[in-house]
This record gives structure tokens, sequence and C-alpha cells, in this order.
């Protein structure tokens, strides 16, 4: 975002809350920093700075305002759907990347010389790989220490510190205090599932159409990975270190989140992919009012705001189902896919170590290494299943959201048996390509129709032009119309 003194300053006079996560207020005589939606008397304008991210406001000797607590905004919907280095870089530094690899693993990952790279991060953030790493770390932190009763040196490690000395020094900074007055503070919503449960919320940009989200995941739900129960979305994880749980339940506010972690460095990680899923980083308002400039959509993008693109936990799993659901209907995909997770004994004898029943989905090594009776489809289908999963096993593809979308889309189309609209599913829900159409999807255009709009796919096609760059929103409209 072009971080304009006097748009940044109406947002900030106003309290727009269309406008947290994509800049952060500080204020100079204070010595704090806020979101702009911050309900505290409007800072006058020669002690208010601007910042693209909270670490930058960090990187200037601010702290977070414990009104309105910056650090638990929602992420920058700019970030989120970059494909360029510093978006890719972005959504890797969320899944802990910087932890677990530190800098030069980073820059691995993107291809690029670590000199280079912080030199990007810097111009546009503000900031450099470690200090957002740092500001993600101490919020990993204010959250393990309000909601559970582990001790501080376990917190420390488990958020990523490399001591505890480090994490002293890092939430004094940030917060202003040290770890135990946090605890002494803390809210009241304790977990009291046991050891490895924590509840969290997680902020979005309204509004939310949690039904179009819901109404998407339950059909597709798979025995034993994931589920929709009472209005709450179940599902297993596979994290950096183990894995998990998440209960996700939409409220008017936020989404409360129920993780099970085997391992609670995985927090972090966990909460990214939650988010990621339910495409909670998105700008709703700004997607509507593209669309809603199309006849054709006005009228159901009014009676059902923000819908958003629902996502994928696993770029592997995502790439798996778009595979198995080609030219087939969803209820016939499903049976497909229940049929290879019951004929995979790694899946029926896993014992994750988190309660509540529900797994990850098989890793690529599982299903490469498969025997034919696991596959239950065509042997063409089968072998297209090996091949991507043989891809990604080695490491060929990438088909996380730190992936080079253009990349990985031509290496998926490289791939036997994969063609145009299987590439650009993935693109879609994998990577997070806010911009995908997908003009030969039968649903597609069977919601187009329903809406009035042309549904040969190259007509439609050509028409979706006028979505731009919001195609993907628009997808997810059609499939609900259908």
């Amino acid at each position: 975002m072009d971080l304009d003194f006097e748009r940044c300053y109406r947002a900030v006079d106003s309290r727009d809350q269309r406008f947290d996560g994509w800049f952060y207020t500080g204020v100079t005589s204070t010595g704090i920093y806020c979101r702009p939606s911050c309900p505290a008397i409007t800072p006058k304008r020669e002690n208010i700075r601007f910042f693209p991210s909270a670490a930058a406001a960090q990187e200037a000797g601010l702290r977070a305002c414990r009104r309105c607590r910056p650090d638990a905004t929602p992420g920058s919907p700019h970030w989120d759907v970059r494909a360029d280095v510093v978006g890719r870089a972005m959504r890797l530094i969320a899944d802990g990347v910087v932890d677990r690899s530190g800098v030069p693993g980073l820059a691995a990952q993107l291809g690029y010389t670590e000199r280079h790279l912080h030199r990007m991060l810097r111009t546009e953030l503000g900031a450099g790989p470690l200090a957002l790493a740092r500001a993600q770390r101490a919020q990993t932190a204010r959250t393990l220490i309000e909601t559970t009763d582990l001790g501080m040196a376990e917190i420390a490690f488990a958020a990523g510190f490399g001591s505890v000395r480090q994490f002293n020094d890092t939430v004094r900074e940030v917060y202003a205090v040290a770890p135990s007055e946090l605890r002494a503070v803390r809210s009241r919503r304790t977990n009291p599932a046991g050891p490895g449960t924590i509840t969290v919320r997680l902020a979005y940009r309204p509004p939310l159409h949690v039904g179009a989200l819901l109404d998407f995941l339950a059909p597709r739900a798979l025995p034993g990975v994931d589920e929709v129960r009472a209005g709450t979305y179940h599902r297993g994880l596979r994290l950096p270190h183990g894995t998990g749980e998440a209960s996700l339940t939409p409220t008017d506010r936020h989404v409360e989140a129920t993780l099970r972690l085997s391992d609670l460095r995985d927090l972090a990680p966990a909460v990214a992919r939650c988010r990621r899923l339910l495409d909670l980083d998105a700008d709703p308002t700004a997607v509507d009012a593209v669309l809603a400039t199309d006849p054709a959509l006005a009228a159901v993008v009014t009676a059902e705001p923000g819908v958003r693109v629902p996502r994928a936990v696993d770029g592997f799993e995502m790439a798996v189902r778009a595979v198995i659901g080609q030219q087939v209907s969803v209820a016939a995909a499903r049976t497909t896919l229940t049929r290879l997770l019951n004929e995979l004994p790694t899946l029926a004898d896993r014992s994750d170590g988190v309660t509540g029943g529900l797994h990850a989905f098989p890793s690529a090594e599982e299903v490469r290494n498969a025997p034919d009776s696991a596959f239950r489809m065509p042997a063409a289908r089968r072998e297209t299943l090996r091949r991507l999963a043989g891809a990604v096993a080695a490491g060929e593809l990438d088909l996380e959201p730190g992936g080079d979308r253009k990349e990985t889309r031509q290496r998926l189309l490289a791939l036997s048996g994969i063609g145009a609209w299987t590439a650009d599913y993935i693109t879609l829900r994998a990577l997070g390509d806010p911009d995908v159409f997908l003009p030969t999807d039968v649903a597609v255009r069977r919601g187009a129709a329903a809406l009035g709009l042309p549904s040969a796919p190259d007509t439609l096609h050509t028409y979706a032009d006028r979505w731009r760059p919001w195609r993907s929103y628009a997808v997810s409209r059609l499939w609900r119309a259908a």
C-alpha cells in the first residue's frame, strides 16, 4: 500500500477497520503503535508516523498498543495476494521458515541471495527478515503466555526464540512489560482441554460469509481428515514439527480456533495455515466493489457480501483432490478419495498424538509408495498421481503459498495427465492466486448460466476479464450460484 499521509490519516481519524493490517500508526508522543481502527483519541498530525509493518514500527522503537493489540490484526491482503518475491517471503515467514531454517533457508527457498532479499524487504516493509520473524515470535509468545500455563522457558523455545534472555528482552521491548506481567493480566479465556491445546482468535476484515465457506467445505470433507459439524470446521494438520488438529468456528468478529498440537513450536505455522484455508487475509470490500460493477453479479454481491475463496492447508492434498476431481462430480471425487485413504494403512493405523480422531492427509511419499490396489481408478489417473507425488517428494514441485505461481503452473502442466483446469484449480486454491478463472469448469458454467451470463467457455473467459484482478472470487460466486 502507498502510505500517503492524508489517506492514512483519514483512515485513522474514521477508525476504519478495513485498513487494519494494511498499515500501522506510530504515535511518537506516546511511543506506541496502533492499528488504524484503534478507539483511542486520534493523535495530532505532527505526532504520527505510518509504517508498512508491525516489525518496522518495532524497529523504530515503538511498542504495541495494549488497547487495540495491533500485533493481532489481520494480515496484509496486499502481501497475501502478491506473487512477487516480497509476497512469497511474507507467506514463508508467517509459516515459520526463518525460525526453522534461518534467513539463509528463506533466501535459498526463494532463489535470492540473503543480501538482496534483505534489501527488498527493507524497501517494501521497512524491516528485514529477522525483524519480521521476530515480530511474529513476539505475537506467538504473547498468545502462549495468555492462553496456557506453560513455563516461560517452554514458551520461549516454543515461540522460536533461541534463548530465554532473547525472549525476555523481546517481550519487554515489544510490549513494554515483562512476560510475567502479561500473564498476570492475561485473558480469562483459558484452555481446559489439556496440554498441547490452545485457543486463539483469528481476526479478519468483515464481512465474512460463513455459510459460503462451510457450504463449500462440507460436501468435500473426507472421513478421518476433515468434517463440518454444528457450524465448526474440524481438520487434521501436517505441520513442520509434527501433526495437529484444528477446530475453526467463525463468529461475527473473529474465527475461534482451537488447535491441538503435538509440538507447540507449530503454533505459528498452524495459525498461518488456518488463516490461509479460510482466506482470512482477504479484503472483501475491495473484491466486492469490483465484482458489483457487473450488473450480472451486483445482486448476489449485495445479498451475500464477503464471499471468500476456500483455500488449503496442504498444497499436495489440494493437488490430489484436483487430479481425482477431473471430469467427475464432487460426490464421485469424494468417494474415490475416501477409498484411497482407506487403502493406505498409514492413515488407518496412524496415531498423531493429539486428541479428536482426525489425521493429516497422507504425505507425497505415502501416496507415491502406495500399492496399485490403493488406487481404485483408471491406471492413467493412478500414474498421474504417482508422478505428482514423486515431483513433490523430490522437491521439484512447490505447491505451498511461498512457491512461484507461474513456475509452479508450468511444472504442473509438464506432468502427463494434468491439463489447464487442474493446474489452474491448484493455483487458485493451493497457491492462493486471486485472479484465476476456470471457464471449462462445469459448476462455473452452470453458475454463469443461472446468472444470465454466457456459459460457452471461450465467451465466458473473455467476459471474465471485467472481473480482474479478482476472477478467483468470481469463480467462488459462480460455484455458489450453480
